[in-house]
């Protein structure tokens, strides 16, 4: 029984067996062909009808060319079920790049001194249409999200599915994590969270517009935990002057936002083999993530998988070996 069940979960289609019982169904409901009346009365007609109705009865009974055309069908059937068997497992290489994106959140980042279709925008949407790009062309890679303001959180983890990336970015606001910035923070989150990836894959991509301001790590003490745990990475200066435009002049508004801390920033890519950007408007950003996209990828083993291989062509065989043997009664008696 449990090798029939095996059998029947081979079959790719496994209601083409439902034809097996189509010649019998059509030998008992087709009606007979008989005549009504001889056509012509001749002496020896009862002889002749009685070596017809032997040798039609003998195909019938199952015994010779019937047996072989039965037994042929079966195995059409069988060829056309499609029996399948799994083949040995098979790990095809993959080129991508495990990343986690930082993106600060805090009070500064609502600063509209960016433009983006000759508009002028705040800092953050004009990175969450930078990003969303960037994620656009993310294919074979594995990205994981974080958000930081006065504390860090992880919005995703590290996946393939990079549509819930880009919704969890389009569904953060500025503030959601606190006003300030917890740079160090955010960088040893980020750290902890590709622990468990190999240390060639493991890169983040640390975007702010300030300096550290919360948190109760120093980023240089991060930066030093990245180090170790061979994280790379890429530190992302990120903003316009600040200020105010008026008559297209930009003007400094006493304590109006954080300067950049561009010198940490470039200390922490070297300490950790990355490299430091200065983006000051959404093209500058734009060819930042261009240049990352250059980065060679990093060759991994995919998913094993166990691909299917079709058996049909045995049964297939089996039944026109079948089908010859049925015909060759016939070809002898002509």
């Amino acid at each position: 029984m449990t090798a029939f069940q095996d059998l029947l979960a081979s079959l790719a289609w496994p209601l083409a067996l439902l034809a097996l019982p189509l010649p019998l169904l059509a030998r008992w409901l087709l009606p007979r062909r008989r005549s009504a009346s001889a056509a012509l009365r001749v002496p020896y007609g009862a002889r002749i009808d009685a070596v017809a109705s032997a040798g039609a009865g003998h195909a019938l009974r199952g015994r010779g060319a019937g047996l072989f055309a039965m037994l042929a069908w079966v195995a059409l059937c069988f060829a056309a079920a499609r029996p399948q068997v799994l083949g040995p497992p098979i790990v095809p290489p993959q080129a991508g790049r495990d990343l986690m994106l930082a993106v600060d959140l805090s009070g500064s980042m609502s600063e509209e001194d960016m433009e983006l279709g000759g508009r002028p925008v705040d800092r953050l949407t004009a990175a969450k249409a930078v990003l969303a790009d960037f994620l656009d062309r993310r294919g074979g890679d594995r990205v994981g999200l974080l958000v930081f303001g006065q504390r860090a959180y992880a919005l995703t983890p590290l996946t393939l599915d990079l549509t819930s990336v880009r919704q969890q970015l389009d569904d953060s606001v500025v503030g959601l994590a606190g006003r300030e910035t917890a740079l160090g923070d955010a960088l040893a989150l980020a750290v902890k969270r590709l622990q468990s990836q190999p240390a060639d894959q493991r890169v983040v991509i640390l975007l702010t517009d300030g300096v550290n301001t919360a948190g109760v790590l120093d980023p240089r003490k991060a930066s030093e935990l990245a180090r170790d745990a061979k994280v790379r990475v890429h530190t992302i200066a990120f903003g316009g002057e600040g200020g105010v435009s008026v008559f297209g002049f930009r003007l400094a508004l006493p304590g109006g936002g954080e300067q950049v801390d561009e010198a940490g920033l470039q200390r922490i890519a070297q300490d950790t083999g990355g490299r430091f950007f200065r983006a000051r408007d959404t093209e500058s950003l734009a060819g930042i993530y261009a240049e990352i996209d250059r980065l060679e990828p990093v060759k991994r083993p995919g998913q094993a998988v166990r691909p299917r291989i079709e058996r049909y062509p045995w049964p297939l065989g089996i039944a026109l070996a079948l089908a010859l043997l049925a015909a060759l009664p016939a070809w002898r008696r002509a």
